[in-house]
């Protein structure tokens, strides 16, 4: 399996030059069975990655371009009457909307109103949706990639906190360096199909497999006094929620098992932390984090490196 992992972060890294890091945890986040969100500006190759991360892994792919008059219903689908049908039960028949996708790329969430961000994000963290009264369930694995422009750019409406809480991590590509950049100009085929390199059976055994890594007593100390050093200390504006514990311990799981180890280090916790915690840890209030996106990102990070610089992993 390790190997089949190797091929895949070799194949996204042909097509996203020189971000290995962002791609490790794009596919941390996916074994995670999480929900990603990354904020940059446009065309730094979000829809790029989201896209060749279904082709990899051989996953329907849906895009869901969001804008100030998207509807619920445009995104999750609606009941279709047969005024024809003279069987009561025939009448209405639901016809499925881009949701029912398992790689659903949400393309400028913050440019939908909060109703439609608030139908996605309930697909999200129930993997099902509800359409006059009927519950239909969501295809496994459902993976969301939702992408957010900055805070400043006009026709935005920025995620409160309980919102970003519920994606398990967030990353930014940013601007590529000057070699990766000239690597990306001279490619001959930028749009050509990256091949299926983990079938979807193979994906959700991976998923199975993460949970079984082991997470020792000290590990999970040690991610504890974290989550309690955010809600303890008092320099934490938005404190870490039992749900960003979860997340830490399953993202830690899920590096290691990347990585080809069956037990997690302080090292796992790490590495995954500042992408599991930065858009946590900011309050939409905090004064100059609330000015822009960009902003808001560095104030999460710095936040982020402060709160793990401040456990000694050896004393937790």
């Amino acid at each position: 399996m390790h190997s089949d992992i190797l091929k895949v972060q070799h194949a996204l890294g042909e097509k996203i030059i020189g971000k290995s890091h962002q791609l490790q945890l794009a596919i941390t986040c996916l074994l995670a069975n999480g929900h990603l969100l990354i904020e940059d500006l446009p065309g730094m190759g979000k829809t790029t990655l989201s896209h060749a991360l279904s082709q990899v892994f051989g996953l329907h792919y849906a895009r869901i371009q969001f804008t100030s008059d998207l509807l619920p219903s445009d995104m999750l689908g609606v009941n279709i009457f047969h005024s024809h049908e003279t069987d009561n039960e025939k009448q209405f028949s639901f016809r499925h909307g881009p949701i029912f996708s398992q790689v659903v790329l949400a393309d400028e969430l913050n440019r939908a109103s909060p109703k439609t961000q608030s139908a996605l994000l309930e697909a999200m963290e129930e993997r099902q949706v509800s359409i006059d009264g009927v519950t239909h369930s969501l295809p496994s694995p459902f993976f969301v990639i939702a992408t957010q422009n900055p805070s400043y750019q006009s026709g935005t409406y920025p995620l409160p906190e309980s919102q970003l809480d519920r994606f398990f991590m967030r990353i930014s590509l940013g601007y590529p360096a000057w070699e990766a950049e000239k690597a990306m100009l001279l490619q001959k085929d930028v749009t050509s199909v990256l091949p299926t390199l983990i079938q979807e059976s193979q994906l959700l055994y991976m998923q199975r497999k993460v949970n079984d890594v082991h997470a020792s007593d000290a590990i999970i100390n040690y991610i504890l006094s974290l989550v309690s050093e955010s809600r303890n200390s008092g320099e934490y504006p938005n404190p870490l929620s039992p749900r960003a514990t979860r997340a830490l311990l399953q993202g830690a799981r899920a590096w290691a098992f990347i990585n080809a180890r069956g037990f997690v280090t302080p090292e796992d916790v790490q590495a995954v932390f500042v992408a599991i915690t930065a858009h946590r840890l900011v309050s939409s209030d905090s004064g100059a984090a609330a000015s822009s996106t960009h902003s808001q990102l560095l104030a999460g990070e710095a936040l982020s490196k402060q709160l793990l610089n401040s456990i000694d992993p050896l004393a937790a």
